[in-house]
C-alpha cells in the first residue's frame, strides 16, 4: 500500500468547490490541519462563515473525496466555523465587540425592509453566529413588535443600555425608550444623534453580525451611517413595481459613492399564491 501524502489529500479536496465561497477549501485557506496517520486521514476545516446547517453535507462530500484516493482507509473531517470580519470603509475601524455590520436598505417605505432584516438575522443566527439587530428607523421603530419584545432595557452603569434578547437576537431600538404609538417629531440632527447614540451606547456582546434596519430612502440617517459607522456590506430591498425599482437604484447608487459593498438586492412580494387555489400571481 503506497504512502500517503499531504498533496495528494490537498489535490483530493480541491475538487469540491464550496457552493458560498465560489472556489476550493484550499484556495480559501479555510483547510487548517492535514494529519495523516498510515490509511488515516484527519483533516480539520475552519470555515468564514455561520455554516450549522451545511457542516454535516460538506463533511460527507470531503470524506467521499478523500477516502477515494489509494491507501487512505478511513478520512475524519472536523468542520467548525471562526467568523471573520470583512474590510470596512478606508478610514473607518470595526467597532469593539462586534466583528460585521450589515445595512438593510430601501428606496421607500413599505416594501418589507423590517421583514427582511429582522428574518436576515435570524437565519444568520439559527446558522450558528451571534447576532444583534439595531433598529434605525427613528421615525417609524418596528422592531419591537416584530421580536414580540416589550419593557425598556436595562442600564447597569446610567450611561450605557443593555441590549434586549428575543428568539436569541440582541436588539436594541428606539421603540423600547419609547411608548408604541408615541410619534417622534425630531429634526434630522436629532435623529443622527440618536442612531448614534444606540449603536455606540449598547453593551453588544461579541456579535458575528450587527443588522442595521435603515429607514427607507437616502437622507441623514443613511449619510450618518456611511460617513460614522463602519459597514462591511449593505443589502437593498425593493418590489418589483418601477417606481421601487426606480428608488433602490438610487439607494445602489449612494451606497457604492460611499463605498459601501452592496451584497445583493431582495425582491420582496415578487409572487402572491392564492391559499385556496394555488393560483400564481405577479
Amino acid at each position: 500500500m503506497a504512502d500517503v501524502s499531504r498533496l495528494q489529500v490537498e489535490t483530493a479536496i480541491k475538487e469540491y468547490i464550496d457552493p458560498y465561497l465560489g472556489k476550493d477549501l484550499v484556495s480559501a485557506k479555510s483547510i487548517k490541519g492535514i494529519e495523516i496517520d498510515g490509511g488515516t486521514v484527519s483533516v480539520g476545516v475552519v470555515l468564514g462563515y455561520p455554516a450549522k446547517g451545511y457542516r454535516e453535507e460538506l463533511a460527507q462530500a470531503l470524506k467521499t473525496k478523500v477516502e477515494s484516493i489509494d491507501g487512505v482507509d478511513d478520512a475524519r473531517i472536523d468542520v467548525s466555523s471562526k467568523i471573520t470580519a470583512h474590510t470596512v470603509q478606508k478610514n473607518l475601524k470595526p467597532l469593539q465587540n462586534i466583528k460585521n455590520i450589515l445595512a438593510i436598505a430601501s428606496g421607500k417605505g413599505g416594501v418589507g425592509k423590517s421583514t427582511v432584516a429582522v428574518n436576515l438575522a435570524l437565519a444568520l443566527s439559527a446558522e450558528g453566529a451571534t447576532v444583534g439587530i439595531l433598529d434605525a428607523d427613528i421615525y417609524g421603530p418596528s422592531q419591537p413588535r416584530m421580536l414580540g419584545i416589550k419593557g425598556k432595557p436595562d442600564s447597569k452603569d446610567g450611561k450605557t443600555l443593555e441590549p434586549m434578547n428575543s428568539y436569541h437576537l440582541q436588539a436594541m431600538s428606539i421603540g423600547f425608550l419609547i411608548e408604541e404609538e408615541t410619534p417622534m417629531i425630531w429634526r434630522g440632527p436629532m435623529v443622527t444623534q440618536a442612531l448614534e447614540q444606540l449603536l455606540n451606547d449598547t453593551q453588544w456582546k461579541d456579535l458575528d453580525y450587527l443588522v442595521i434596519d435603515l429607514p427607507p430612502g437616502t437622507g441623514d440617517t443613511q449619510l450618518t451611517l456611511a460617513q460614522r459607522v463602519p459597514v462591511s456590506g449593505a443589502v437593498i430591498v425593493t418590489t418589483p413595481q418601477d417606481i421601487a425599482l426606480l428608488d433602490a437604484r438610487r439607494g445602489l447608487k449612494m451606497f457604492e459613492k460611499v463605498d459601501v459593498p452592496v451584497l445583493g438586492i431582495v425582491e420582496n412580494m415578487g409572487l402572491h399564491i392564492c391559499s385556496q387555489c394555488g393560483h400564481e400571481e405577479h
